[in-house]
This record gives C-alpha cells, sequence and structure tokens, in this order.
C-alpha cells in the first residue's frame, strides 16, 4: 500500500471491501427485511467459529472508493444496507455514513463492539467475543446484543454481557451454524426459562441465499 493510499484509508475516503451483495437480513432484531451488504475486510478478533475467516486478511480485498460502495448501495430500492466484516469498526466509518445518510440509507451495523464507534448509525447490532470484549461504551450504545452460542458454557457469557447494555435493548442467542442442530435445543429451553432473550437462526442459510 503506497502512502496516498494509506492516508486515504486512515480517513475512510477508501476500504478493503470483500463483497457487496443485495439481500435479505437472515438474524437478529431485523431478519427478513431486504437490504444491500457491504463486507469490510479485516479483523483481527479471530474467533475459531467464524464462517467468514476469508475476511480476515484485509490485504486480500480491494481498496473501494467510499463513493463506489455508495452508488452500489444507492441502486436497490431497500435503501437499507448492513456494514459487515470481518470487523467494520477497525475503519473509519465517518464519511461512508455520512454518504449513505445524504441518500436516505438507513444504516445497520454489525461490530463485536472492541473498536469505538465511528459514522452515525441507525441500528446497532453487537455480537461480542471473547478473545477481544466489547468496549463498554459500545455496549451502551447497543440496540442489539446476538450472542453467539457455540456450547452450553456461553450462556453465562451471554448473561455477563446483557449486564452491560441498556434496558431497552433486544437480547438475542444464536446457535453457531456448525452446532445449531445439537445446541438450538439447548437454546430453546434457555430462552423458554428466561424469556427476556430470543432465539436468533440464520435464516438465510436456510434460505440458500447469500
Amino acid at each position: 500500500m503506497d502512502p496516498a493510499e494509506r492516508r486515504l484509508l486512515q480517513e475512510g475516503a477508501l476500504l478493503p471491501v470483500m463483497e457487496m451483495f443485495y439481500s435479505i437480513q437472515g438474524e437478529g432484531f431485523n431478519t427478513g427485511k431486504p437490504a444491500a451488504f457491504v463486507r469490510i475486510g479485516g479483523c483481527d478478533v479471530g474467533c475459531h467459529w467464524c464462517d467468514v475467516k476469508e475476511a480476515w486478511d484485509a490485504s486480500l480485498h480491494p481498496l473501494t472508493k467510499i463513493e463506489d460502495i455508495i452508488d452500489y448501495v444507492d441502486e436497490f430500492p431497500a435503501k437499507a444496507v448492513v456494514i459487515t466484516g470481518g470487523e467494520p469498526l477497525s475503519y473509519n466509518l465517518n464519511a461512508l455514513c455520512a454518504g449513505l445518510k445524504q441518500k436516505g440509507v438507513t444504516i445497520f451495523l454489525e461490530t463485536s463492539g472492541a473498536y469505538p464507534l465511528s459514522g452515525q448509525c441507525d441500528w446497532i447490532c453487537i455480537s461480542p467475543k471473547k478473545n477481544m470484549k466489547p468496549r463498554h461504551d459500545m455496549m451502551h450504545m447497543a440496540d442489539e446484543l446476538k450472542v453467539i452460542i457455540h456450547e452450553t458454557t456461553d450462556l453465562a457469557w451471554a448473561e455477563e454481557n446483557a449486564t452491560l447494555v441498556k434496558k431497552k435493548c433486544r437480547l438475542f442467542l444464536q446457535p453457531e451454524w456448525s452446532k445449531y442442530r445439537q445446541i438450538l435445543p439447548q437454546i430453546v429451553h434457555y430462552v423458554k426459562q428466561h424469556p427476556r432473550w430470543m432465539v436468533s437462526l440464520q435464516a438465510h442459510k436456510f434460505m440458500n441465499i447469500p
């Protein structure tokens, strides 16, 4: 990366985009809503069960002008975007979000909460990870807490994080995809006993869509 590109990356004028597509949100509170998806490459959180490990290395993904991202999102009728990763908040999202808002786009952010917020978003979904814990200031801003359950001990981790969010934050338990058949019955039982939680499934995988 040359110095000019590095400066533009730091300013948020360029972002390493792994993929962009138009689909249906398959997880959490906004399941079923159509939106453009912008997946930004680069993540140092490193969850062993991550199903998008190809996003981890930012150098594998082309630096893309935010104007091109905005134009792509603006093509679609939903006028909504899910910014995901990787870990999108490891970059400066101020300019991207400002440009999207000028187009009247609703912005849904998916993050681990491990980095400070940049950019104005309409909905913040935090999926906390044990090996890089979320910032407390980010947890206070979460509209949705979505905890991935890989094993039953993760339920205690979910409760620990639920103490950090605001009262009106929606709480979801989502089975890790490779183990959902084994872990889902335990999640269902837990939610029935602790009804402030809801179950999230990766509905897009059942629909066989991106």
